[in-house]
């Protein structure tokens, strides 16, 4: 799924990875969480093989069912499996922008409510990487734009790491440092600006020089990667 592919990611700064369906990003996250081991190179978290130290990670992921008929609370949901205080619970709330919603049923809360109860959940252990696997999928523009505002909150209030998964660059470009443009190998990265107005990002998405990509203009200079190992993050 992946060859070549090789970054790092210092702290405090956003890296968006975009691709289209297939392009590899889904097992990108399974790397850098230690579910997939790589067969050439080498993926390290904080200097340390990736998977060995998760507690220092958040992770977002795009959905996650609950059973409908399952009476739970924000609170318990936060709280599960257990081990976290009241306060460090109501701390993660706030940081997420949802300090209100402790009480409130899981099943009564809007698609983009969970998503920042989840982002919340990524937060109870002040991550110093966060992980979001395509965390606004199904929210509209709105919803989308609020969920990537309240990220830009927590790098700030946390100085974490943080690695947004997407599809669609437009959607989180204004709250990202950099963007690796992702298709089994890294197409080309850099600047947001720089990356949506290269040739290989508009030929990987079938877009041309009208599209809603043209919109972002830039005056750097494109640079295409050819790198040599899996990530060091």
């Amino acid at each position: 799924a992946l060859q070549n592919v090789s970054f790092d990611l210092p702290a405090g700064e956003t890296l968006a990875i975009v691709g289209p369906n297939g392009a590899g990003k889904s097992t990108l996250i399974k790397v850098a969480l230690g579910l997939v081991k790589p067969e050439k190179g080498h993926a390290a978290i904080f200097g340390v093989d990736a998977g060995k130290n998760p507690k220092r990670i958040g992770y977002v992921p795009q959905k996650l069912h609950i059973d409908e008929t399952l009476p739970m609370t924000v609170k318990r949901f936060m709280n599960l499996p257990g081990g976290h205080s009241a306060d460090t619970v109501a701390t993660a709330l706030a940081h997420a922008g949802v300090p209100e919603l402790g009480k409130q049923q899981i099943m009564d809360l809007s698609g983009g409510q969970f998503q920042r109860v989840l982002l919340a959940r990524a937060l109870l252990g002040k991550p110093d990487l966060l992980l979001l696997d395509e965390a606004t999928q199904g929210l509209d523009h709105r919803g989308s734009a609020d969920f990537y505002r309240q990220i830009a909150s927590v790098r700030k209030n946390l100085g974490c790491a943080i690695m947004m998964i997407s599809h669609e660059l437009h959607v989180v470009m204004s709250q990202t440092d950099r963007v690796i443009c992702l298709n089994g190998h890294i197409c080309c990265q850099g600047e947001p600006e720089t990356v949506s107005d290269s040739p290989e990002y508009h030929a990987l998405f079938g877009l041309d020089q009208e599209s809603e990509a043209s919109l972002y203009l830039h005056r750097g200079h494109h640079r295409h990667t050819d790198v040599k190992q899996v990530s060091h993050v």
